[in-house]
């Protein structure tokens, strides 16, 4: 980005040590904030988390990671509290940790359930009661909650249902934090990259879905990030409490 339309800014990104998470949080870094990334301590993960922050650094702002396990609420506390801590506020949220499964609900183990709830929406409100105040004593916040193409079928059990309710928080937030704070989702539909995992569970999953999409094609990692950034910047100030779908049209309703 030639234009730091970002500078100053902390953003928070969740779930961001690899894959959607990651892209977003060099996206913000791009566009000149600082930012904090968060996801699960596992030691598999360590290489991504510190490559990760060197390429954000590389973009000229500050960075630091803090590993947080979202499904404890206690954790969460201790996050944003060491966020804040660490640069004195947090401008930008993104809430894009989410855990997915599509177990049937009768064969469904109750710790899956419960994991995949919190995480995708519990969370939402946890996070936004330790930061909001930060953003409201500062004059200025964005939000962006992270849904999913899941929501708009039935078909996709438990996270179908978290990210649906991803939605409706959006908009109850909304009307509860302005006029300093927006809140704002997105809604990927299927990514390319994360296509092949999705195959080994449904191996024509990608013709059947690209066959629905106007534009014949998925979106990418990127496309994705660069709309929740863009969603932090002054094009979208008078916008708060949407979902916006970016799924190359694949999930326009019809018979």
């Amino acid at each position: 980005m030639t234009e730091k339309l970002l500078k100053g800014k902390v953003a928070l990104v969740t779930g961001a040590y690899r894959n959607l998470g990651a892209v977003t949080a060099e996206m913000l870094a791009s566009y000149g904030a600082s930012v904090v990334i968060n996801d699960l301590d596992l030691p598999e993960i360590e290489k991504q988390r510190d490559q990760l922050l060197d390429r954000i650094r590389s973009h000229g702002v500050q960075a630091t990671a803090i590993s947080a396990d979202l499904s404890r609420s206690d954790q969460i506390r201790s996050m944003c509290l060491s966020a804040i801590k660490y640069f004195g506020k947090v401008d930008i949220l993104v809430n894009n940790a989410g855990p997915f499964s599509m177990d049937p609900y009768l064969t469904m183990k109750e710790e899956i359930y419960d994991r995949v709830m919190d995480v995708n929406l519990k969370a939402v409100y946890l996070t936004a009661k330790e930061i909001v105040p930060v953003m409201k004593a500062n004059g200025w916040g964005r939000i962006v909650n992270m849904s999913a193409g899941s929501a708009y079928v039935r078909n996709h059990s438990i996270y179908g249902l978290a990210k649906l309710g991803v939605q409706i928080i959006t908009e109850e937030l909304a009307l509860e934090v302005g006029p300093e704070v927006t809140v704002n989702a997105v809604a990927p539909g299927q990514i390319y990259e994360s296509l092949p995992e999705i195959l080994e569970i449904d191996p024509t999953f990608g013709e059947r879905y690209m066959a629905r999409s106007p534009l014949k094609t998925l979106v990418t990692r990127k496309e994705v990030a660069l709309l929740i950034a863009s969603l932090c910047t002054p094009a979208y100030d008078k916008v708060t409490g949407v979902t916006l779908k970016i799924d190359a049209g694949a999930e326009i309703w019809r018979f």
